[in-house]
């Protein structure tokens, strides 16, 4: 007897859309300025994330109602095409070159970056090959090794365009699902170990990461230049103080502060709101996390377990990464902060993957 959907998860929708509300409010607040000084409309990017997050909420609302068992058929043509998308990209007359990274493809005047499909993509594949193959997973040769084939191919070919911090993200993720499908410890452990090693080589490998890592360690080293991010972050955050300096009035938005309304959105969040802001920012990443997890142990199946939860993680996990910069709590890596960095392609599939968790929730066990 086939079960019937219930409502979706109340709690994780209202996170959701708080979450957009402050990221709507933010991305204007923090790119008026730079929006009147390169387009002349100070209301530039707001336009364009208003639209972002109106076809971001609509995909949202469709696979609200779309069974998450739809997806499981979509994993391999979807990986596939990821990995085309993110050759396409390395591929001279294709990708677009920003800030000296290879990350988007330009289709008239949108532009799409592959590696935001491949998050998705690879909590999708992941998640139903894990599930197939459940017996397999204590196996290190028929249960991990076949995942690890899969990341190293995204992992390499993302890390060329090059963007450390998605890969990081996608390679984190997979971790966490390969330890929701019970992987033995002893193999998470060497996998661990070796993941920091391949990290450490990548960093030391290229002279602009180890500026970077130098960086975060002395940020006053080098102040005009590889510190600078973190020094005008950190500066935005603490004038902020407990209530902030007041909604609209940032001053390290004034062309301070590098990517004010992307990367760096939560410092001038910081400076504006203040403490309370973004603990509120925070509090609800927590709220996200708690119902997301909720739903992974209480799916009807593993499949919906797995999906959850790596759908959770790699929100929750970019989220992590993207504060922990803007506080200088790891080196810097341009990392959006979910639902509220301007972007079109991360909200997108960032919404698209909500709407499937939300869907999952619509089939728990216990509400």
């Amino acid at each position: 007897m086939a079960v019937r959907p219930k409502s979706p998860d109340f709690i994780l929708f209202f996170a959701v859309i708080a979450l957009l509300s402050f990221g709507v409010v933010m991305v204007y607040s923090s790119s008026a300025v730079s929006a009147y000084v390169n387009f002349d409309d100070s209301y530039y990017f707001l336009k364009r994330q208003l639209i972002w997050v109106t076809l971001g909420v609509t995909v949202m609302l469709v696979t609200l109602n779309v069974d998450y068992h739809v997806w499981r058929k979509f994993a391999k043509p979807t990986l596939l095409l990821t990995i085309v998308l993110l050759i396409l990209v390395l591929v001279p007359g294709f990708g677009k070159v920003v800030n000296g990274a290879r990350r988007w493809l330009g289709f008239g005047s949108l532009y799409l970056q592959p590696s935001e499909i491949a998050k998705l993509s690879m909590v999708l594949y992941s998640s139903a090959s894990l599930a197939r193959n459940q017996e397999k997973i204590s196996s290190f040769i028929k249960g991990v090794v076949p995942q690890l084939l899969i990341l190293l191919v995204i992992f390499g070919l993302i890390l060329k365009e090059p963007d450390l911090g998605t890969a990081l993200a996608i390679g984190g993720t997979v971790f966490i699902l390969l330890f929701t499908a019970g992987a033995r410890l002893s193999h998470l452990t060497s996998l661990g170990l070796v993941g920091v090693t391949g990290i450490i080589a990548a960093i030391l490998l290229e002279p602009y990461r180890l500026k970077r890592l130098l960086a975060f360690n002395d940020p006053w080293a080098d102040p005009l230049n590889t510190g600078y991010h973190i020094i005008q972050s950190l500066y935005a955050l603490g004038s902020g103080g407990l209530f902030g300096v007041g909604l609209g009035r940032s001053r390290e938005k004034f062309l301070y502060l590098p990517e004010p309304h992307t990367d760096f959105i939560f410092a001038i969040l910081g400076e504006e709101l203040g403490f309370i802001g973004t603990v509120t920012v925070i509090l609800l990443f927590f709220l996200f996390a708690w119902r997301g997890f909720k739903i992974a142990i209480s799916a009807p199946d593993i499949y919906g377990s797995l999906l959850a939860a790596g759908l959770t993680t790699m929100i929750i996990m970019q989220a992590l990464m993207n504060i922990a910069v803007v506080t200088a709590s790891m080196p810097v890596t341009g990392i959006p902060l979910p639902f509220i960095s301007f972007g079109g392609s991360a909200l997108i599939f960032t919404l698209l993957g909500v709407g499937i968790l939300l869907n999952i929730s619509r089939y728990i066990h216990d509400k």
